[in-house]
């Protein structure tokens, strides 16, 4: 593991040559005779933002035998065989597979292209480097140059981790942030998202839910503790995932959905209202899109109530809630489980914000799915830590 010291130690103007050039040095001839590896979701939009630059790919190859001799937004998609075939030397392959549920790694990947034949196999950061207007911000990956002058932030937030396998995944998310280094990151544990062996879960537990989606993190709650919790208090503003948050609540026992709160709001750090786009999806975010929203602090939502728990994984709003719920954590000092890859510097800004509500909490890291994806902040009462 690379020193955290060694790799804040970059200049800015050597991270800025660095993205700049990139990808057209992994590519070089071929920087605008692309092949994306990965029709799906991350493929399409890469696919995209390349037309708005007036790149127009050769092909989409991928792994789904279903999608082989189809096209895929009017571009065909080819077996990564054929497509090694007819252009493995005379292309750079651009990876755009990249999502939390995989199974393989990106080195997987990249080694299933070399053996085929294909000379430049270059994972869809470097291109987006490369044209940052176009692709980034995208969840934790943007310019590398933009966190070096948060070197002394960043330092701080590392001092915060309790324990060694926190501190180890942090260094090695600011490897992923800085160079795009995915060898280095942890595959994830068997542990269920949001409750992991950092503390136990108790019958009086108080748990307010943000971001509850389709009540998916109430499902695991109730597999883990039935009716041996006091309160469940959730809150989905997206008007196409809250039905599905009602339906799962009313397939619950009646014990149990009897002791269930839903609200249809966001969570922010003020009471009123807020922009938001609804995709259906874990994917909805605030502060775009068309549709105007309630929102509420969770100082103002949880007047008289002492919650024991508190999950935060709303798109990128995190900071956001956080502001909101600083009289709570103040005066209850919930354990906290917060996302912090929507951007880049929640990273360190969200270990940061935390703390300075209060000294008082132990704070691990822990990755929930593959490649810098559903990493989570913890920050534990020191009476909960184990």
């Amino acid at each position: 593991m690379i020193a955290l010291d060694t790799l804040l130690s970059e200049t800015v103007d050597a991270a800025l040559r660095r993205e700049r050039t990139a990808f057209d040095e992994l590519a070089a001839p071929y920087e605008r005779r692309l092949v994306l590896f990965g029709a799906g979701g991350f493929g399409r939009r890469t696919l995209a933002g390349l037309r708005r630059l007036g790149i127009e790919p050769l092909a989409f190859a991928d792994n789904n035998q279903g999608l082989w001799g189809k096209q895929v937004e009017g571009l065909r998609v080819l077996s990564p065989a054929d497509a090694a075939g007819e252009f493995g030397e005379t292309a750079a392959f651009v990876l755009t597979v990249w999502n939390g549920q995989a199974k393989d790694r990106m080195a997987d990947r990249i080694r299933q292209l070399r053996e085929l034949g294909c000379a430049r196999a270059i994972p869809a950061g470097n291109l987006f480097w490369k044209y940052p207007d176009v692709f980034l911000p995208y969840y934790p990956l943007d310019l590398p140059h933009k966190l070096l002058p948060h070197a002394d932030a960043v330092r701080l937030a590392y001092a915060l981790f309790t324990d060694d396998a926190s501190r180890a995944e942090y260094t090695s998310q600011v490897a992923f942030r800085l160079h795009l280094n995915y060898d280095v990151l942890a595959r994830p544990g068997a542990e269920e998202h949001y409750f992991p062996p950092l503390f136990h879960l108790r019958a009086d537990e108080v748990f307010i839910d943000c971001g509850a989606f389709d009540g998916d993190t109430i499902r695991a709650l109730v597999r883990r503790q039935g009716a041996a919790f006091s309160r469940i208090i959730a809150f989905e503003p997206d008007p196409l995932n809250w039905p599905r948050l009602q339906a799962t609540v009313a397939g619950l026992p009646l014990e149990i959905r009897g002791k269930i709160e839903c609200y249809p709001k966001a969570v922010s750090a003020a009471t009123g209202t807020i922009q938001f786009d609804s995709t259906g999806t874990d994917l909805s975010a605030t502060g775009i899109g068309a549709l105007s929203i309630a929102c509420i602090t969770l100082d103002d939502a949880l007047t008289g109530r002492t919650p024991t728990i508190i999950k935060f994984d709303i798109e990128g709003a995190e900071p956001s809630a956080l502001k909101g719920c600083r009289a709570t954590i103040e005066r209850s000092l919930p354990l906290l489980a917060v996302s912090a890859y929507h951007q880049q510097s929640h990273l360190w800004e969200i270990p940061l914000a935390i703390a300075e509500m209060s000294r008082d909490y132990r704070f691990a890291l822990r990755p929930h799915s593959a490649e810098a994806w559903d990493l989570v902040c913890y920050a534990v009462p020191p009476e909960r830590w184990l």
